[in-house]
């Protein structure tokens, strides 16, 4: 028991020192995701070797707990921001503040057929911005009885797991979609009038994961959170980003898209909301986010019930106070070095649209 415990504490060490290359290969970054887990793994390493050292007095185990304690605090240090011990980033508003704004993102996945269950997750939440993920054309036609509520939409369905539709029930004043960094990979961006008559700009994205199926690197992903990032850093409106990121919350290029593009995460503070996956509880990490600018408060953040797919959805409910009293959280991260390493050379912030006069 102490040999196999002494071995996962430094392949646990590993994982947890890999992150902190600049490399791009779906091994290297994959380690990102699993922080959560590799925390409880070291945490029962520690435990476990903790009272084998007790029972036995065996100084080979004390190795070990240093090991499992110092992986601890390397992916404590990532991960804490986003518990419930850390600080808000953002203010809540009051429970008695009409809604401003209420968004649902849901990665479908566009194998599952069962649309009656997201259909039924959507009249219950009445969100006012619905954006689907990996929607292709069945998808669109399974949810076209929601076209009564939703007058404003943007349909972009695609058999490739890229697809993306946007149902709105704010009127949409400017729309684009783009293939920021790679063909069939689409984002969308628009501009829209919510209840109070405020310009809001809204963009929506899900770029290509690192893995064995998808891409070897992370650097089309990585590009296209920096160009986005870049363009958003001078925005005129109140903005908010959602979608699939296909990254995790605590990534360094997640973390660098945050400090560039000074938008704030509702999350921190309140919990995980681990959207990925939705049928193993044992292998979740959030994948799905929102982010946006310091114009608003948020009312309530909600991961919602199973409906057939992989992830989960998320709704987000924002409440537009230019007043309000938030604290964009210090990123303790290079960012001219990390946005040297990550991006593709070539691309440019310019491909963003930011409807700017």
């Amino acid at each position: 028991m102490s040999h196999a415990l002494s071995v996962l504490s430094v392949l646990l060490l590993i994982v947890s020192l890999l992150p902190f290359s600049y490399s791009q290969h779906y091994l290297i970054r994959s380690c990102d995701f699993v922080r959560l887990q590799v925390a409880y793994l070291a945490g029962a390493c520690l435990l476990g070797a903790s009272v084998l050292f007790y029972l036995s007095n065996s100084y080979y185990l004390l190795g070990c707990i240093v090991i499992s304690f110092v992986v601890l605090l390397l992916q404590a240090n990532w991960i804490y921001p986003y518990t419930w011990f850390a600080k808000k980033e953002v203010v809540s508003s009051s429970k008695d503040d009409a809604h401003s704004i209420r968004i649902m993102s849901a990665n479908v996945l566009m194998s599952n057929t069962h649309y009656g269950k997201l259909i039924k997750l959507v009249k219950n939440h009445q969100p006012d911005l619905l954006i689907t993920l990996e929607s292709n054309e069945t998808w669109q036609q399974q949810l076209s009885c929601l076209e009564a509520d939703y007058p404003y939409r943007i349909y972009c369905p695609k058999d490739n797991r890229y697809g993306m539709h946007l149902y709105s029930k704010f009127e949409i004043k400017h729309q684009q979609v783009c293939e920021l960094i790679e063909a069939d990979i689409p984002s969308i961006h628009i501009v829209f009038e919510d209840a109070n008559n405020t310009e809001v700009e809204a963009h929506f994205i899900h770029p290509a994961p690192p893995s064995p199926t998808e891409k070897d690197t992370s650097r089309p992903r990585d590009t296209e959170l920096i160009i986005l990032a870049k363009a958003l850093k001078n925005r005129t409106r109140p903005c908010i980003v959602a979608g699939d990121l296909n990254d995790v919350a605590w990534s360094r290029s997640t973390r660098l898209f945050m400090r560039v593009s000074k938008l704030l995460d509702p999350r921190k503070g309140r919990g995980f909301f681990n959207t990925f996956h939705a049928g193993y509880f044992f292998m979740r990490w959030p994948l799905d986010h929102l982010f946006h600018s310091d114009e608003f408060s948020v009312k309530r953040i909600e991961r919602l019930a199973k409906y057939g797919s992989d992830h989960f959805a998320l709704l987000t409910e924002l409440t537009y106070d230019p007043a309000a009293s938030n604290q964009k959280q210090h990123e303790d991260i290079d960012k001219d070095k990390a946005i040297k390493e990550l991006k593709m050379p070539m691309a440019s912030k310019q491909q963003v649209p930011t409807f700017d006069e």
